[in-house]
């Protein structure tokens, strides 16, 4: 078994870089094609437009990095961890894009304050109710990925154990894809992103462990299914937007993704890590949360007096900055002070949090 614990600095590189293919996607693709931006790309869309894979490569690091965070964690600290992550930005995130909505979107986005309310859970799909942004949808499916850790965590993590959770996962995934499993257990089950998440989980498997017969035989099947479903998921955006999709172009960045992440599992991509991609990484939260309705309502208010490429690369820049300023003076200081405060409480009020309540297309 591997035991070294260097940070993986790379993996903080991709996930900057998912987070500004998504920007990008937005900004110059779906924004304006969409509707809901009035400054066009048409040049830059031909490329841009697959930027919403971004999103699968967030899914795949999410299945690595967690359940990396989760290994020898009991269910209470991995909870603790989870919230102490994911809340305090977000909750920067839906008070800031709410403010500039109402006070600067003149309408573009509706925002009421039962919304926002039920939107501060984290939950809001549940009672279907709407998100205060788009983007929010992603963390909807990362919550309940991380139900199913909290039960290998509960189980007690072992290799054996978990590579068989891995197989079952990927089992029920094909299941409910051939309608052999109750659709409703799609709801845990999430088989258009499943492959992504019980990779990332084997790949670390293979960073931990070492390689074995079941990773190589998990990893390329689960490649197969996300280029499969990456292909019909396509088809369905290109619908929604009227334009083609090249298959070709959508499976190869699925397998370069997928190569990307076995080259750092098997740590071949060390070499390129370097300390300076730990706070670019930390940028890719707030980052994330930050930039689409209020990146949409700037180019509305701004894309009649400014040129549209210094505007897209000055957008890019502020929303970054808004990043850095969100993790400086939000993150930090405050993920200390709600880790001891949830420490002190009762599991089942920090479960609840998680139960009852990271990388958009």
């Amino acid at each position: 078994m591997r035991t070294r614990s260097d940070r993986l600095y790379e993996i903080d590189g991709l996930r900057l870089l998912a987070a500004l293919c998504v920007v990008v996607f937005h900004y110059t693709f779906s924004g304006w094609v969409g509707g809901a931006s009035p400054v066009a790309f048409p040049e830059e869309s031909s490329w841009s437009k697959y930027g919403y894979l971004g999103v699968d490569l967030f899914f795949l690091i999410s299945g690595f990095v967690v359940l990396m965070s989760a290994w020898g964690r009991s269910p209470r600290a991995f909870l603790v961890s989870r919230a102490v992550r994911l809340y305090p930005a977000y909750w920067v995130g839906i008070a800031v894009t709410a403010t500039v909505a109402v006070t600067l979107g003149q309408g573009m986005f509706q925002v009421t304050l039962p919304q926002v309310l039920a939107n501060l859970t984290m939950f809001q799909a549940v009672p279907d109710i709407a998100n205060v942004d788009v983007v929010y949808w992603t963390l909807w499916a990362e919550m309940r990925f991380y139900l199913l850790i909290l039960v290998f965590a509960w189980i007690g993590m072992t290799r054996a154990r978990v590579m068989a959770g891995l197989w079952i996962w990927l089992g029920l995934t094909f299941g409910v894809q051939l309608g052999l499993v109750p659709g409703v257990a799609d709801l845990v089950v999430q088989s258009e992103f499943a492959h992504y998440f019980i990779a990332g989980m084997a790949l670390f498997m293979l960073y931990k462990f070492g390689l074995n017969l079941q990773i190589a035989l998990l990893v390329p099947i689960c490649l197969g299914n996300a280029v499969y479903r990456a292909i019909g998921y396509a088809d369905a955006v290109g619908d929604r937007y009227s334009v083609t999709y090249s298959t070709a172009i959508i499976t190869t960045v699925v397998v370069v993704i997928f190569l990307v992440m076995t080259l750092v599992a098997l740590r071949v991509t060390q070499r390129l890590g370097r300390p300076w991609l730990v706070p670019a990484g930390a940028l890719t939260y707030p980052l994330y949360l930050l930039h689409a309705h209020i990146g949409f309502i700037v180019f509305a208010r701004l894309g009649d007096a400014v040129d549209a490429h210094v505007l897209l690369c000055g957008l890019i820049l502020v929303m970054l900055g808004a990043a850095y300023l969100v993790h400086r003076f939000v993150e930090r200081p405050l993920a200390p002070a709600l880790k001891r405060l949830l420490s002190r409480r009762p599991v089942a009020p920090a479960l609840g949090v998680l139960v009852a309540g990271q990388p958009t297309r």
